[in-house]
């Protein structure tokens, strides 16, 4: 009984669901104060919607500052001038505009009139046409701020997706480069296009990203970053699995070699997957320098990222249950900078880091300017006042400036981010437990790193499992006629090959 009466209250539930998409989806009504009247009805009668009549017989809707006014004057009105025995299917192929439609719904018509499409009604006819012919403010083309670089192009991407597609066509001028049309969102009905070149692309990454696309059931969505977690192979680990970059030269180099891109309108970042651990430690930069420095320097980010780490949780551990580690000449400084703070030293590392955060995350919200004086002049006062009242020591405050300063070396900013967090949980734990607090918290690092991935392909590649051929442009970056093209975990139709001096086909 109780299932059967379940099962009613389930058909109930579906039949009033299909009445009231029924009810919504309206046809266009040939009558036009009818028409009028439904649109207003559906968009609330909103103070930006434009009606303009034409003629007797043609009536024009659009929303304010979403269309492009001189190509509807120019385009749309001057067709129209003076036409009233005219029909839909006639002024379809009247209009010199590339992007034109007829509907016979309501709600379909409403929506692209929202994103910057004029709907023209004419009396009598039980369609309308829709011209679309939006435009967008959005800022200039400027530099980039959170990937800058001395050496390559200084141009990032904007809010504009037409902008950011365009681009990337700049620097990918292949047929084979795909673009895919999705609508995310309820209520924001964003435009997402992924892009990939096929061929290069695996088919599972696409089929992947492309399914995942179309699961998604959400309300609205603003910006690259949320698909990204909402897309991601787990979204409850630290560590990210796609990249968000906002240099079109990376986006473009990642489809290249074999990676599925996605841009989301309004939003000036775009995504990139799959994506390792290691390669969020690389930086455009590295490709565009000779290859000893740019080993140089990607090594020295590794290193740096380990210090920022552990150096810090290896010093209180090292003050707290493992003094015999400390060489005699250092230990003598080190008691003496100790002998007056009241604190032990997990209290003092923990207190210091979080005003280093607090300094940082001041000077981010803050103007440019403003920012960075707080910032320098807010570290030297606060340190000084701090040793000189006896609440932590010299060599603590240098510590922690260093790991400071290495975090800074992580070219990606969501990454830095993960980094800065892992302190204060090794901390703790090195201040409990000493050196096996610490190689605790190593093992799970590493183990959970092994555990994840990115659409499926291995976050630890090409390290573990072991692709030997992709070790050259990893941690190290070898000359370029001895890097592979394309990674074994994002390789798709067409074997990569080594860069050659010659082509087939072409002479140097």
């Amino acid at each position: 009984m109780k299932k059967n009466l379940k099962k009613k209250l389930a058909g109930i539930k579906d039949d009033k669901q299909q009445n009231q998409e029924n009810q919504e989806d309206l046809p266009i009504y040939p009558n036009k104060n009818d028409f009028i009247k439904s649109v207003k009805d559906k968009t609330h009668s909103p103070a930006d919607l434009i009606i303009r009549y034409v003629s007797p017989t043609i009536t024009i809707v659009y929303i304010d500052n979403l269309v492009d006014l001189q190509k509807l004057n120019e385009l749309i009105l001057n067709e129209l001038k003076e036409k009233e025995s005219i029909t839909p299917s006639e002024i379809h192929a009247v209009l010199p505009i590339s992007e034109v439609d007829l509907s016979i719904k309501l709600n379909k018509s409403i929506n692209e009139m929202l994103i910057g499409a004029v709907l023209i009604h004419i009396v009598g006819q039980p369609e309308v046409v829709i011209a679309k012919i939006s435009t967008y403010q959005s800022r200039g083309l400027t530099a980039p701020e959170n990937e800058s670089q001395v050496i390559g192009a200084q141009i990032a991407f904007n809010e504009n997706i037409a902008t950011n597609l365009s681009l990337i066509r700049r620097y990918i001028t292949n047929p084979n480069l795909c673009n895919e049309k999705f609508t995310l969102g309820r209520h924001t009905q964003t435009t997402v296009s992924m892009l990939y070149i096929d061929g290069i692309a695996a088919e599972s990454h696409v089929n992947t990203v492309r399914q995942r696309i179309t699961d998604l059931n959400i309300a609205d969505l603003i910006d690259s970053a949320v698909l990204a977690e909402l897309i991601e192979d787990n979204s409850f680990s630290l560590f990210p699995q796609m990249l968000l970059t906002e240099r079109p030269d990376r986006f473009s180099d990642g489809l290249l070699s074999g990676k599925v891109g996605i841009v989301v309108n309004g939003s000036s970042m775009a995504i990139l997957c799959p994506y390792t651990f290691f390669e969020f430690f690389q930086s455009k930069e590295d490709q565009n320098l000779r290859w000893p420095i740019a080993t140089f320097v990607r090594l020295l980010r590794f290193v740096a990222v380990f210090l920022s780490i552990f150096l810090t949780p290896v010093y209180v551990a090292s003050l707290t249950f493992h003094y015999e580690v400390i060489p005699q000449p250092l230990l003598v400084p080190l008691s003496e900078s100790r002998a007056k703070v009241p604190f032990p030293p997990i209290i003092e590392a923990l207190f210091l880091e979080l005003i280093i955060e607090l300094l940082r995350e001041a000077g981010l919200r803050l103007p440019t300017k403003v920012g960075q004086t707080i910032g320098i002049v807010g570290g030297i006062v606060l340190g000084t006042a701090a040793v000189q009242a006896g609440i932590t020591s010299n060599i603590l405050i240098i510590i922690i400036a260093l790991c400071a300063l290495a975090s800074f070396t992580t070219p990606n900013y969501t990454m830095g981010n993960v980094i800065r967090l892992l302190r204060f949980p090794i901390i703790i734990l090195a201040g409990f437990w000493g050196y096996y607090g610490v190689m605790l918290a190593f093992c799970i690092l590493i183990i959970h790193l092994l555990k994840q991935s990115s659409l499926g392909a291995p976050y630890t590649a090409p390290f573990y499992p072991p692709r030997f051929k992709d070790w050259p442009d990893s941690i190290i970056r070898m000359p370029l006629p001895l890097i592979r093209r394309k990674s074994a975990s994002t390789r798709g139709e067409n074997n990569s090959l080594p860069i050659n001096k010659k082509s087939s086909g072409e002479k140097v």
